[in-house]
């Protein structure tokens, strides 16, 4: 369960990096143009978006090791 809610999370994570990224480099808001600009879907789509970076923040040194690796393969 929580493997799914970190995919998640990232993809969240990565979806919000690629819209900064077209806003810092083409100033064109990709969230705003489809949801409107302060509108509360948007507000809602940034608030996801941070939740999900302060959630992998918060446990990123308590990754688990998803493949047949063994202990001194598993990075932290």
């Amino acid at each position: 369960m929580m493997h799914v809610f970190r995919m998640i999370a990232y993809s969240l994570v990565i979806a919000g990096a690629i819209v900064w990224g077209i806003v810092g480099f083409f100033n064109y808001n990709i969230v705003a143009a489809l949801f409107g600009d302060a509108t509360l879907l948007s507000r809602i789509v940034y608030s996801l978006v941070g939740i999900s970076a302060v959630t992998l923040l918060a446990t990123s040194e308590f990754e688990e090791c998803y493949c047949n690796c063994s202990e001194e393969t598993k990075r932290y």
